[in-house]
């Protein structure tokens, strides 16, 4: 096993959660502000906080990014690939979030744009998604590819 020199302790994965938000035959997906996979889009999601879980980072990370308020979040899937993001090895706990229908998200933290989209555009390719986001929506929609 690998030690950190710098922090004296175990070089371990960082722990992100996700959001997945559907409202009918659309998805919630966030335009990423920042490098890595500038511009692409993805689910709400982001680093969970030291002293926090990963169920509420998810929630916060939506309110952050989408503005939106979310409930009864249900655990879908980890996805903890080592090179699933360029920045190093993070594990990411994929949670399916409710949200009032009426509501529409609005871009925030670090998010450019924050909008719904159709299901169908998303699985067609025709939208530009970070890292294994597109894998992450097929499981969680049950979709073969």
């Amino acid at each position: 096993m690998t030690v950190c020199d710098e922090c004296q302790g175990w070089l371990n994965p960082a722990l992100a959660a996700d959001a997945a938000v559907r409202r009918g035959d659309e998805i919630l997906l966030i335009q990423r502000k920042f490098p890595p996979m500038q511009g692409a889009w993805a689910l709400p999601g982001g680093f969970v906080d030291q002293g926090e879980t990963p169920e509420h980072a998810a929630l916060r990370e939506l309110k952050e990014e989408a503005g939106l308020d979310g409930q009864h979040p249900r655990l879908v899937m980890v996805m903890g690939d080592p090179k699933r993001d360029p920045r190093k090895h993070i594990v990411s706990v994929v949670y399916e979030i409710q949200v009032d229908t009426e509501c529409q998200p609005h871009a925030g933290d670090d998010a450019s744009d924050a909008r719904f989209w159709p299901i169908s555009n998303i699985l067609s390719g025709s939208i530009q998604l970070a890292g294994d986001h597109l894998e992450i929506i097929e499981a969680w929609l049950n979709v073969n590819s």
